[in-house]
């Protein structure tokens, strides 16, 4: 595996420092990102991630910690340096294309070669050979106001890569685009890493971006909140076993993007419990899986919540189905507790009192067995047994999807499969899911 193009270490970007008005942009940030690599800053306006990108572009120096670009700290440049590196090393696209309205497009991709000595007739080849690369050399003698918004961005996109810098960030590149032209400038830069092999580092709040990129990092508050592998794409950084598991909480992500990972775990349960309620009946359930989860009310009151009338506050649920409801999320939140315990005794230091990482593991998966087969009313053989428990390491490990693992289920034992009904696969399947949603 490769060293890592880029390390931040414990960076903290503060404005104002010391000042009641002190605001801290970034707080704590550690990431590694290596050669080759697309990565995507998400989160909401005003979280932190485009002040990384800026530190990263080497115009926003740390207030503490450190950040090294291929080993180095480009805030221990000289001037002349540091422009040097801004030129070579890193191309920036920008949301405002910041084209310059008087000169010609081709001239506009031709100037930052100037300021690295090159030719002039070197200089006009190289902009014109990226602008007939990106389907824009018709517009070469054009000046920018001519363009479209989305034919203005291409343009962007070949000044940042006419220096071939080995890093290309973007900052919300395609913000001011229509859904055509952002796909096509979304394309392109998915083009320009893995043809051209360069990092490209992506800041958006938009979810329908994350499955470009190999790794995603959460932030909020100036924090990275969490990273996540996209199993899809293969991976540069060696990723440990399971951390390629993609879970419903990543789905749910995509549809609400700023809620925090407790809420869409809420979320989670409240689609499991339910599938006929109305709207009003859905929003009263939430708020009481909410404090179920959170260990604010008992089974009891939670049962009550239910049953009581929209006019009282409640979801007026029909007391049989507000029973069966209570005990699938009693049920649940107790084998998820069991489930995130495990994964930390796995995760955490094993001294040598303790058993191996190994045969926790298998503890972990026989114990998912066995919650999964008390759902199942018949009998299953040992070599049931044993393909289920292989199904359910590979889900855990991330090396099959939830679309595999209910399919290894319904499939018959002489191909590999488990051998249970269409229907009871998918429950099972769908069971498991949200254990390993609460369980992380």
């Amino acid at each position: 595996m490769p060293e890592p193009i880029i390390k931040i270490k414990d960076l903290k970007i503060i404005y104002n420092l010391g000042k009641s008005n002190e605001v801290r942009a970034a707080n704590g940030v550690n990431a590694e990102i290596y050669p080759e690599e697309y990565i995507v800053f998400f989160g909401p306006s005003g979280c932190g991630k485009s002040t990384l990108l800026y530190c990263i572009l080497g115009a926003l120096p740390p207030t503490f910690g450190e950040i090294l670009i291929k080993g180095e700290n480009p805030y221990s440049f000289s001037p002349e340096r540091l422009v040097k590196f801004q030129q070579s090393t890193v191309g920036i696209i920008y949301q405002a294309f910041y084209l310059i309205p008087s000169l010609t497009v081709l001239d506009n991709v031709a100037l930052p070669q100037i300021f690295g000595g090159v030719p002039p007739s070197t200089r006009k080849n190289r902009a014109m050979a990226l602008l007939r690369r990106f389907g824009v050399e018709e517009q070469a003698y054009k000046i920018p106001s001519a363009l479209s918004g989305g034919q203005q961005q291409r343009v962007a996109v070949a000044r940042s890569l006419v220096n071939n810098p080995e890093i290309l960030l973007a900052d919300e590149p395609v913000g001011n685009l229509d859904q055509l032209s952002a796909k096509r400038v979304m394309d392109t830069l998915e083009e320009i890493n893995e043809k051209d092999k360069k990092t490209v580092i992506l800041v958006t709040h938009d979810p329908r971006y994350l499955p470009y990129a190999h790794r995603v990092y959460y932030i909020r508050d100036g924090k990275i909140e969490r990273e996540v592998v996209n199993p899809e794409k293969p991976q540069i950084k060696k990723v440990e076993k399971g951390k390629t598991l993609v879970t419903e909480i990543e789905r749910l992500a995509r549809i609400y993007p700023y809620l925090s990972p407790e809420e869409l775990k809420v979320k989670s349960i409240t689609n499991y419990l339910t599938r006929t309620l109305n709207f009003e009946q859905i929003e009263r359930l939430e708020k009481a899986v909410k404090m179920m989860v959170e260990g604010r009310i008992s089974k009891d009151a939670f049962f009550q919540i239910l049953t009581k009338p929209l006019s009282k506050g409640g979801a007026e649920i029909h007391q049989s189905t507000a029973l069966k409801m209570t005990e699938k999320i009693e049920k649940i939140l107790k084998e998820s507790r069991d489930v995130r315990r495990y994964r930390r005794e796995i995760e955490k230091e094993v001294s040598g009192t303790e058993k191996p990482k190994e045969s926790k593991e298998k503890e972990l998966i026989k114990r998912l067995r066995r919650y999964l087969l008390d759902m199942y009313e018949g009998q299953v053989s040992p070599e049931q047994i044993e393909m289920l428990e292989l199904a359910i390491e590979d889900r855990l490990s991330g090396e099959i999807r939830k679309r595999e693992f209910q399919k290894r289920l319904n499939a018959p034992l002489k191909e590999g499969g488990v051998g249970f009904k269409r229907k009871t696969a998918q429950n099972l399947t769908i069971y498991l899911e949200k254990l390993i949603a609460q369980g992380i």
